[in-house]
């Protein structure tokens, strides 16, 4: 049984049946289509860097990387020596809500903050500044241009396994085991390649997070205009296909809630028992496949939504591709907001009580130990108003972004606005998977 039910908590009284949202959804979206087509000619975004506010002193960045570490360690203590009951150790709730939904939140609000934050960048500099003291380093490797993010999109399907389809994946543990073995990995990774290059490329929460964070208005030190440094990013190779794995991984999380998934689930299952698994084993490759399934689906309405747009002179579809990649990043973006607000909403809540009992042995070390979950501190038709937002929102700033990417590309207004008709199929496609999505784990 896995620990978390990532979805809505609660039947929303809805004011107009989920169809009429899906119409008002793709209206928003063409409505935005024409909008972007009769009023924005030429490339604005890349120009848009913002204006300085402040920056960060050398002495603060050490200390948000201690707390990094720190937090890492106690997550890690508690798992492995706290008590089994997922519910009350501190490592599951830190892991699957503070860490894997707060710091996107964070990101889109203040920027990439896990960089400030990642215990292991934080370690791997203190190790290369601690060796440099005491003697000549080696020149490290140069990062395989040609692996790209997709180190990274390995690491996060992984991730997603560990918390979607493995049942010991949320067990205390478990998971303490399981974030010793990720951070021996990035140690050795920064050892070989420089820190870096590494949590640039292979990181998969580092890049993931560092990407979310290009839409918020806040990075750099800059107060800038929402998803311009996101139109200024770099392309890099397997970014991609990151994104699709966050996407991709997230409609599972709301998949798995709903009949459809469970009656298939329930028919993989049979099929490995009668290969002689086990019924725990052979549902946990059920979910795999699903998993997997739904990965490649977001796969392929990227791909043919890609197809389906004529490259310019002298550009290849793969470069192509690899220029809209950015587009994504806001709808990962609003299906995590979707997806996991009402987990951190209430779930959240919990991190307090946990962290001042994170062993769950009776201890009381803030305070807070005592402390209930309220769960009226937003309603569930509250919950889907946000939902429905964080969708429509993220999918109109994709548009806003591959139109401008557009521009750049073509050259003139309308031979951009004519690659993108089939950009808008793709949106609307993903928003009404995303609403059906919802209303599934509504009506499960």
């Amino acid at each position: 049984m896995l620990l978390f039910a990532h979805g809505i908590v609660g039947r929303a009284d809805l004011p107009i049946p989920e169809t009429l949202f899906a119409a008002a959804a793709a209206a928003v979206l063409v409505v935005s289509f024409v909008a972007l087509a009769l009023g924005w000619s030429k490339p604005k975004l890349r120009a848009m860097e913002g204006r300085p506010l402040f920056g960060i002193p050398r002495p603060v960045e050490v200390l948000c990387g201690a707390l990094g570490v720190a937090v890492f360690f106690l997550a890690v203590w508690a798992g492995l020596f706290g008590t089994d009951t997922q519910s009350q150790n501190l490592a599951p709730t830190a892991v699957y809500v503070g860490f894997w939904v707060g710091i996107p939140f964070l990101s889109l609000l203040f920027g990439d903050v896990f960089g400030l934050f990642s215990p292991w960048r934080a370690l791997g500099r203190l190790t290369g500044w601690a060796a440099g003291r005491f003697g000549a380093l080696p020149e490290p490797l140069e990062y395989p241009a040609r692996l790209g993010r997709f180190p990274a999109a390995a690491g996060l399907f992984a991730f997603a396994i560990c918390e979607l389809a493995w049942a010991r994946g949320t067990q205390p543990g478990s998971l303490a085991v399981l974030m010793l073995v990720y951070l021996v990995v990035m140690v050795v990774g920064m050892s070989l390649y420089g820190v870096e290059p590494w949590v640039r490329n292979a990181d998969a929460f580092g890049v993931l997070f560092g990407l979310i964070g290009s839409l918020s208005p806040l990075g750099d030190g800059r107060l800038r205009v929402p998803s311009s440094a996101t139109a200024r990013l770099t392309p890099v190779v397997g970014t991609a296909a990151l994104l699709m794995v966050a996407i991709g991984s997230t409609a599972f999380d709301g998949a798995k809630e709903g009949a459809l998934f469970n009656d298939i689930a329930k028919s993989l299952q049979t099929f490995f028992r009668d290969l002689g698994l086990g019924i725990g084993l052979s549902l946990e490759i059920a979910f795999v496949i699903g998993l997997a399934g739904a990965v490649l689906i977001v796969a392929a309405i990227y791909t043919l939504g890609m197809r389906g747009m004529r490259p310019p002179e002298g550009t290849s579809r793969r470069e192509l591709s690899r220029a809209f990649a950015h587009t994504l990043i806001p709808i990962a973006a609003g299906y995590l907001v979707a997806h996991y607000f009402s987990l951190l909403a209430y779930n959240g809540q919990d991190l307090w009580r946990l962290l001042s009992d994170p062993l769950g042995d009776g201890s009381n070390w803030f305070g807070g130990a005592e402390r209930d979950i309220d769960y009226g501190v937003v309603s569930a038709t509250g919950i889907w108003y946000v939902q429905v937002g964080a969708l429509v929102v993220g999918h109109v700033a994709a548009l806003v972004l591959a139109h401008d990417r557009a521009l750049e590309l073509y050259g003139s207004a309308r031979a951009a606005t004519r690659s993108q008709v089939v950009m808008l199929v793709l949106m609307v496609a993903f928003t009404c998977l995303g609403l059906w999505l919802l209303s599934a784990a509504l009506n499960a």
